[in-house]
């Protein structure tokens, strides 16, 4: 007995009767007549060869032969929907693979929750994320490997890219317990900075690799990653800076003490990095690109993460 292939439609029928529990809730969800809903499951069971549902009951329920076919039925329905949906976006020019940059300092917690939207409206434009620090995020965007930057403002005042304001994050010094800067319970001055080890995380690129940001003292340890940074941070092996987001819980659990460093004034010192989107003025992104872009901007809870 030859089978014969089942069209999209028929299939997803068939999901949709599983899924309400009735040729009803079917008839309803897909805004057909229940008498249509039937008939397609009536011609899906004999293009098969095989009784799909027992109808004996109050409600329709999966026979064996309907158990073993379902998997297949919903893996081939969800890629044909996902073909559907690629085409679609071909034909709105959404781009086929939306790239992004994102520097180390940015609260990822935002990120992933504007990605979560993202993947919903842009199934057929896969995010690829790169996570870079300072000017060698801001080179991805230049040299056209990323079609969007979400980088620190100073590393990315280039007349080429576009970008807008998306926050500030806070910039906590940090010590290990046992450090002596962190054994002291005082504000220190910056004389004091001076004597010990500054963690100092590096830009590799050579946009900004000759300048420093908030280096105090001249016994530098030069990492490239923050998160080996922050591992050293907290094993004592010096004092440095860190993004109020990534420490949070390390001061609350005391794994790490802040501190508190006297300006000039006498006042203690507070450092705030500004974030910002950006990419090419002369390769601006998609439409899934302006949509992420938008969203990220419309973000209130963004500043509050930052602060």
């Amino acid at each position: 007995m030859s089978v014969s292939a089942p069209s999209f439609d028929q299939l997803r029928v068939l999901l949709a009767v599983v899924e309400e529990g009735s040729f009803s809730g079917a008839a309803r969800r897909l805004n057909r007549a229940q008498s249509a809903i039937t008939y397609a499951v009536q011609r899906l069971e004999e293009q098969l060869g095989v009784a799909l549902f027992d109808r004996a009951g109050y409600r329709p329920i999966l026979t064996e032969a309907g158990q073993t076919l379902l998997p297949r039925a919903r893996l081939i329905a969800d890629e044909m929907q996902a073909l559907c949906n690629h085409a679609e976006g071909v034909n709105a020019g959404i781009e086929p693979e939306l790239r992004l940059v994102v520097d180390a300092m940015f609260p990822m917690c935002a990120l992933v929750e504007a990605l979560r939207d993202f993947s919903g409206r842009f199934p057929s434009a896969p995010p690829r994320i790169f996570v870079e620090t300072l000017g060698s995020a801001t080179e991805l965007v230049l040299n056209e490997t990323c079609a969007i930057g979400l980088l620190l403002g100073f590393n990315s005042d280039f007349e080429s890219l576009q970008r807008q304001k998306l926050m500030e994050i806070a910039m906590i010094p940090v010590a290990a317990p046992d450090h002596p800067l962190g054994l002291m319970g005082r504000a220190v001055g910056k004389e004091e900075l001076r004597q010990h080890v500054q963690l100092v995380l590096s830009d590799r690129s050579g946009l900004s690799g000759s300048r420093d940001y908030g280096v105090f003292s001249p016994k530098t340890w030069r990492l490239a990653d923050l998160g080996a940074k922050h591992a050293m941070l907290k094993a004592g092996l010096g004092w440095g800076s860190l993004p109020a987001h990534l420490v949070e819980e390390d001061l609350a659990a005391g794994h790490l003490r802040r501190i508190e460093i006297l300006a000039e004034d006498g006042a203690v010192e507070t450092v705030t990095l500004p974030l910002c989107s950006a990419y090419r003025r002369d390769r601006p992104p998609g439409p899934a690109g302006r949509w992420l872009l938008n969203h990220l901007a419309g973000l209130t809870e963004i500043r509050k993460i930052a602060g």
